[in-house]
């Protein structure tokens, strides 16, 4: 495999573990009180799995055994502990590993993965702004604040808060009428 490929593999596998670590996290958001940041987690879940598919779907060509190695904050608690879990995986996304690979894709040639961890990239940048400004809020024992809905483009995982959906996604250009609204 070349390292992009190894990329892919490690992102699929880090996304992956984030989609299943953020249903957990809005359970237990739900269970204590905050139905705001749950409908946050189960939102940003969604666009994981959206990255997940992406990154997994690059692979279509191949016939192979693959060994995923990725890095994730694990150690469930309270929805406060949670939501930092949740930021210092966004954040070692956001400063590390989405621009490291997609530097390596770019120097590799590989169009597909470049478009895979740019999707990805762009919008963990809003997963981070997002889960922070929940954590202002739990901090002090409110839920997050929350006028309409929330919205994830099913292509490339944008997020956005706001009443109604885009008219097209500002990072892939995807209709906001497919949008997946929580």
């Amino acid at each position: 495999m070349t390292m992009t490929q190894d990329s892919l593999a490690s992102a699929y596998g880090g996304e992956s573990m984030a989609n299943m670590r953020y249903s957990i996290f809005a359970d237990i958001a739900e269970k204590e009180g905050y139905p705001n940041v749950a409908r946050l987690f189960r939102a940003i879940a969604f666009a994981e799995k959206v990255h997940a598919r992406n990154h997994f779907q690059r692979f279509s060509k191949y016939k192979m055994a693959v060994k995923v190695v990725a890095e994730a904050p694990f150690g469930p608690g309270d929805t406060k502990k949670n939501l930092e879990l949740a930021i210092m995986g966004e954040q070692f996304e956001v400063d590390q590993m989405y621009p490291a690979y997609l530097e390596l894709a770019k120097m590799q040639g590989d169009k597909a993965a470049e478009t895979s961890f740019k999707y990805a990239f762009e919008a963990e940048k809003i997963h981070l702004t997002l889960y922070k400004k929940a954590l202002e809020f739990v901090s002090q024992g409110r839920d997050l604040p929350m006028e309409g809905n929330m919205w994830i483009c099913p292509v490339c995982g944008y997020t956005l808060m706001a009443s109604d959906a885009p008219a097209k996604c500002p990072i892939c250009g995807t209709a906001g009428k497919t949008f997946q609204k929580f």
